[in-house]
């Protein structure tokens, strides 16, 4: 599979770009006020953009073929990783703003801060989000666009205070055209709007800002004031308008909110202190598999296990700070999230033959941008030293924060911890 991206200015900070529901990355240059708005954001930043698998210039699949949101997710980091980019900030545009806000969750330490302009979390209606779209609606939608795509129809809803301008007309059904088949676009239409994302969003710790208009008449405010519901860390600024484009209408004033928030929160690295549970993890015995799987193989078995951490850590509100050769260093708001984390990727780990060592212990960290540090992070590493294949370590700290649980604690007796200070009660997780 074959993304399609580009690379425009040399600013401070590489900014990702990723599009909505289709793109393309060589037209949308063709609109002036596309053109100006783009020039402006790579007038701060390193700007790069690209086009999502099944549209624009990437390769096209199946119309059946639906993308999945892990694929979206590889995308990104794709591109990224052809772009040579360790670290980026997210700009996200209408249906990206889902797999954006699903990146900063699960990779946090490639993620500087995320903008979403226009976004959801859930787009389908449901008794506990009654704000999306009813399946008879979808549909309706789906089918009228299969019918009219191409034409430039739907200007009249996406871009209404331009509609009459045969320049823009011209333009945006040639967008349309390229952008995706009619098909494509309608089965596209259906996945965006079958996704719920709003446990991602709620485990996003970067800054956020989210901007949408409130006169929008494709994605309703409602469903940004509903994300930053969600999402801890975000801001919402609400502007006048009724375009879905952004660079459509008033657009120095989404300009200048997003100068202004990717330039407070691209410099400098604020620090502050935090109670944490933090966690490591390593295989066992990785240089011996390395020899007998050789380097692809290990790189392939690798990768798979990295996939089942992630997804774990995820589900568990955990954080990713970074990987540690063969393992992880995370950090956990709970104690009990942490170790039922840590029991469930051990067993899970053990099904690719891997077999995995977790220390953890819990205390006061110093939050240093995205990265942790302080004692009790030295201390959770010297937890790893001592334990075994298939065995979760942890302090009486985070025995004392559990309390009563369902979790069983075995003694592993008193330890001296090197390069710490006094003798540590350490406990096994899930063993009589």
């Amino acid at each position: 599979m074959s993304i399609a991206y580009q690379v425009i200015g040399d600013g401070p900070f590489d900014l990702v770009f990723v599009p909505g529901w289709v793109s393309h990355v060589e037209h949308v240059w063709e609109l002036p006020s596309a053109a100006r708005f783009l020039r402006r954001l790579a007038s701060f930043s390193r700007l790069i953009m690209f086009d999502k698998r099944g549209t624009g210039l990437s390769d096209r699949g199946a119309i059946n073929d639906r993308p999945t949101l892990e694929e979206r997710l590889d995308d990104i980091r794709a591109v990224m990783d052809a772009a040579g980019s360790e670290r980026a900030a997210l700009l996200a545009f209408s249906e990206g703003g889902a797999a954006a806000g699903a990146f900063a969750a699960i990779y946090p330490e490639r993620t500087i801060a995320l903008a979403i302009y226009a976004g959801a979390a859930k787009a389908s209606w449901s008794e506990d989000c009654p704000i999306g779209f009813r399946p008879e609606q979808a549909e309706f939608l789906a089918s009228y666009i299969e019918q009219k795509w191409g034409s430039g129809e739907g200007a009249a809803f996406r871009a209404p205070s331009v509609a009459d301008d045969p320049a823009f007309l011209e333009w945006f059904a040639r967008y349309e055209r390229l952008g995706a088949s009619p098909g494509a676009a309608a089965q596209l239409l259906r996945m965006n709007l079958s996704g719920d994302l709003r446990d991602a969003m709620r485990s996003i710790e970067v800054p956020t800002l989210l901007l949408h208009r409130r006169g929008d008449m494709i994605v309703n405010v409602e469903t940004s004031r509903h994300l930053h519901s969600l999402i801890r860390a975000s801001r919402l600024v609400e502007l006048d308008g009724n375009d879905h484009f952004p660079w459509i209408g008033d657009a120095d004033a989404v300009l200048a909110e997003l100068s202004a928030f990717f330039g407070g929160a691209t410099t400098g690295r604020d620090s502050d202190r935090a109670l944490a549970t933090i966690m490591f993890t390593d295989i066992v015995d990785s240089t011996s598999r390395l020899a007998d799987q050789g380097d692809r193989g290990w790189a392939m078995t690798l990768a798979q296990h990295q996939t089942v951490v992630r997804r774990f850590v995820h589900k568990y509100n955990g954080r990713e700070i970074k990987t540690t050769g063969d393992g992880f260093l995370l950090a956990f708001e709970r104690a009990e999230c942490a170790t039922r984390c840590a029991q469930t990727v051990v067993d899970a780990v053990r099904e690719l033959g891997i077999q995995l060592r977790v220390g953890l212990h819990a205390g006061e960290c110093e939050l240093v941008g995205r990265d942790v540090a302080g004692m009790t992070v030295h201390v959770a590493s010297r937890v790893l030293d001592q334990a075994s294949a298939d065995e979760v370590l942890v302090t009486q700290e985070v025995t004392d924060l559990i309390g009563r649980s369902e979790l069983a604690f075995t003694s592993r007796g008193e330890h001296q911890l090197k390069g710490v200070p006094g003798m540590w009660e350490l406990y096994a997780v899930g063993s009589d």
